[in-house]
């Protein structure tokens, strides 16, 4: 029978990753996203399940651990927040050239630079377009509650094994540090050896005469070469967009305006879409789960529907780039964004959705 705690975002994937059978953990610590190795550590799940938790000493490090596991076929995965994620993106680029499957949490502070320890939501563009070098994707997931922090661990590994990619849990500074009721599953146990050997048969764990070596790299010396595996990853992604959308939608039936929102934003969007519609104001909600893939379609229809649409973000305005691309100039789509780590209300974004729409 599940059980349910009060805990923390941060707290909820910690407590995931050993309940879901994680092989190791390799981070740094930073503000706001500290409680996921404290928690690690509090637990001990080295003594429970043999799961290795280890702090490095650096965010680059942590990664090329993280490769070096998820080279093992092993579930392995780091956190971070966002200036710790700009030094990772490297390595997160150096796994998806080499189809290796990983979890990577960002729990977005303000920036640029040093920023606030505060929320934001501006590292949108940075991992959702890449982050690193090269023509390549992340698999971006968005948790908006305590729960998504919980279960889209386990969803984020299904999804890094089944297409060898890296994925991100892109939550924001509000849900890493919100504290709700989540309900604990189940333990899975760590795959064995033989498990990993049927699951990651591309892993190096040691060469049978019955097969060639496998040799992980992200490296080709040669044009054409390097090329076809370009082409190879493309047609990933292509079926990564194709079969894997997800998203959520509030209130869109009837709806006349739309808004578009993610992470805390999209909650504080339902309460707006709540006053707005007690006013008889037919707002709604289209909340993206999966970042990449991007529900374009979903937002093409519903723009055919709407008189126009507003993406609330906490930045200047980075995934509204990409409802603009889906609503295909059906109707007008609008911007409201805070920064620095302030955050608006329900009361702000629906004021801001009346001057947009000249309503009085």
């Amino acid at each position: 029978m599940a059980e349910k705690v009060l805990m923390k975002g941060n707290e909820a994937i910690a407590i995931s990753a050993i309940r879901n059978g994680v092989d190791g953990y390799f981070g740094y610590p930073i503000t706001p996203q500290s409680e996921v190795m404290e928690t690690l550590m509090k637990e001990k799940p080295w003594e429970t399940t043999g799961m290795v938790v280890l702090q490095a000493e650096s965010e680059v490090s942590s990664i090329n651990m993280v490769y070096g596991g998820a080279s093992c076929g092993k579930k392995v995965m780091t956190s971070s927040s966002s200036p710790g994620i700009s030094l990772m993106c490297e390595g997160i680029s150096y796994m998806a050239g080499a189809e290796l499957p990983c979890v990577v949490v960002d729990v977005m502070r303000g920036g640029p630079g040093l920023g606030t320890i505060q929320p934001s939501q501006g590292d949108y563009n940075q991992i959702v377009k890449g982050g690193g070098h090269g023509d390549y994707h992340n698999i971006v997931i968005a948790p908006a509650s305590a729960q998504d922090m919980y279960d889209f661990v386990d969803w984020g590994f299904e999804l890094a094994f089944k297409y060898r990619n890296p994925v991100v849990v892109l939550a924001d500074g509000v849900i890493g540090q919100m504290m709700e009721k989540v309900e604990i599953h189940p333990p899975k146990p760590r795959m064995t050896d033989e498990e990993i050997r049927t699951k990651a048969p591309w892993a190096t764990v040691g060469k049978p005469a019955s097969r060639e070596r496998n040799i992980i790299t992200s490296l080709s010396l040669d044009s054409d070469t390097q090329e076809a595996f370009n082409r190879k990853l493309h047609a990933k992604y292509s079926e990564i967009q194709e079969k894997e959308v997800k998203f959520t939608e509030y209130m869109t039936e009837d709806a006349e305006y739309l808004f578009t929102a993610f992470g805390c934003s999209s909650r504080i969007c339902e309460a707006a879409v709540d006053m707005l519609r007690a006013e008889g104001i037919k707002a709604g909600l289209l909340r993206p789960v999966t970042l990449f893939p991007f529900p374009y379609k979903e937002i093409s229809r519903l723009a055919s529907q709407v008189k126009s649409i507003m993406s609330i973000e906490l930045n200047f305005g980075q995934m509204v780039e990409d409802v603009r691309l889906g609503a295909e100039n059906k109707c007008p789509v609008g911007f409201y964004g805070r920064q620095g780590g302030n955050i608006y209300t329900p009361e702000e974004v629906a004021e801001e959705f009346r001057k947009f729409n000249n309503i009085k």
